[in-house]
């Protein structure tokens, strides 16, 4: 009887998948969606669509959710947080696929794009743009990086609410509009919450590992059944914050649009709520990706049809 054959060893990715990797895809929506909705919120009010600046905004909050998704592969490696028990996706640092040297020099390159494409945002925008930038990358660094790093003190949902929430959206709608709008601080709130989500999926599945690690992100403070209840809550908001913004004059129906992703939304909470965990609530990062799409890409519709039925309903929010 003859020997079975040996397994074929497993093929390591190739370089460019190593990359694609490296850049969390799944985590992408959490900086267009913003730009989308806060673009929105100002032709809502009038402005004229200026498509430079809004590619040029769309590109930088990508390189910038890329340059913090490397920075985070990169600091939470040597930091120790990442480590052959990793319950989450693949991490390019840690698993060797790409060396520190590699995913350093993808940092500066993704940083260093982001700021050249701030230099023209900041000649339309003035300096707040300026500040907005120079904050944001900063933040991307110290997220995991730097000598207080502030995703591993429990401050890491603060950020991503601040900044591809209020920040991002608010920012967007400035560089469109040329002023800064209330309306579109109020259309940043639920975006806010649910790209914040993203980051309590990730938490939660990561808060044995992170414990261990001594990462004191807010999952590790608040614990399990409080993470849930955080996921739940924020799901809730989101969807409420719409109905206020829908219901806040006659002519702004069109922006409960995003309630058609409620079905969505609640099969999420009951798998978050109903106990998933570890390697399982993987599919769950993806998924709440998808929600915060659907749900900011009829955010923007609705922001637009506003705008385009009743111009005045939205003026002087």
């Amino acid at each position: 009887m003859s020997a079975a054959p040996a397994a074929a060893p497993p093929v390591a990715p190739s370089a460019a998948r190593a990359w694609l990797l490296a850049a969390r895809p799944a985590t992408l929506p959490a900086a267009a969606v913003p730009v989308l909705v806060g673009t929105a919120a100002a032709m809502s009010e009038g402005a004229a669509f200026r498509s430079p600046i809004f590619a040029a905004t769309l590109l930088a909050a990508l390189l910038i959710q890329v340059g913090t998704n490397f920075a985070n592969d990169y600091s939470d490696f040597h930091r120790g947080a990442d480590h052959s028990g990793r319950l989450g996706p693949l991490r390019v640092t840690q698993s060797g696929l790409l060396s520190s040297a590699a995913v350093r020099r993808g940092i500066i390159a993704a940083f260093g794009a982001a700021l050249l494409l701030g230099c023209y945002l900041a000649w339309v925008g003035g300096w707040p743009i300026i500040a907005i930038g120079l904050l944001s990358i900063l933040a991307g660094l110290a997220y995991t990086g730097g000598p207080w790093p502030f995703g591993y003190h429990g401050l890491g949902d603060v950020f991503v609410f601040v900044f591809f929430g209020i920040v991002a959206v608010s920012g967007t709608a400035y560089l469109q509009a040329g002023v800064w709008s209330p309306f579109a601080l109020a259309a940043a709130v639920p975006v806010g919450l649910l790209v914040t989500n993203i980051l309590v999926v990730n938490n939660l599945r990561d808060l044995p590992t992170d414990r261990g690690a001594g990462k004191r992100t807010l999952a590790v403070r608040l614990g399990d059944r409080a993470t849930r209840a955080q996921y739940v809550l924020f799901s809730a908001l989101a969807y409420l914050a719409s109905a206020a913004l829908g219901f806040s004059a006659p002519g702004r129906r069109w922006l409960l649009l995003p309630w058609l992703t409620l079905p969505l939304a609640v099969g999420l909470v009951r798998r978050v709520r109903g106990g998933l965990a570890g390697r399982d609530l993987n599919p769950m990062l993806g998924r709440t990706g998808q929600l915060l799409l659907l749900f900011g890409v009829l955010l923007a519709a609705g922001l637009l049809l506003v705008g385009r039925t009743h111009p005045a309903s939205s003026a002087g929010a």
